[in-house]
């Protein structure tokens, strides 16, 4: 009789323990979609293109959430300021968001419109693998120049005589 018990018991750890270890969005009811945030990404004040960002709010509690949700307008809004007012490239690669110094201004600017109590963090993309975060450039591909363009034509076939 203990072995199941046993065997039950180890099977419930090897469940749970990998749920702890990993960093959560939340608990149910408290995460916050919010609609995708479009960063510009500079270097030397030239515009090398853009950043989507998706993330997530986690509220404090679910009655937090309800109120969050109310102003999801207001608190985009305030992101869309913030990501347009200072850059939020990483130092060595101008393509790359800092996270870190990221998630603390839109935490802040989250908390100055809903109250502090009510916010606890926010998470980009499922919080684990995906980071939400994708880098487009400006000009994926050089437009050919004129010339290119008149050589790379090919003439439209001939109508056939009546």
């Amino acid at each position: 009789m203990r072995r199941p018990s046993a065997i039950a018991l180890l099977a419930l750890v090897s469940i749970v323990m990998p749920a702890v270890a990993a960093p959560k969005a939340g608990d149910p009811g408290t995460n916050v979609e919010m609609p995708f945030l479009i960063a510009p990404m500079t270097k030397d004040g030239r515009l090398l293109g853009y950043s989507y960002i998706s993330s997530r709010i986690v509220a404090s509690s679910q009655s937090a959430a309800l109120e969050i949700r109310g102003k999801i307008a207001f608190i985009q809004d305030a992101f869309v300021r913030d990501v347009n007012a200072a850059p939020v490239a990483l130092a060595g690669d101008p393509t790359k968001v800092d996270t870190g110094l990221l998630a603390g201004r839109l935490v802040a600017d989250a908390r100055r419109i809903v109250g502090t109590a009510k916010v606890a963090r926010i998470v980009f993309g499922d919080g684990q693998k995906s980071t939400g975060i994708q880098f487009a450039t400006l000009h994926p591909t050089q437009m050919p120049a004129k010339a290119d363009q008149a050589d790379n034509m090919t003439p439209p076939p001939a109508k056939p005589a009546p």
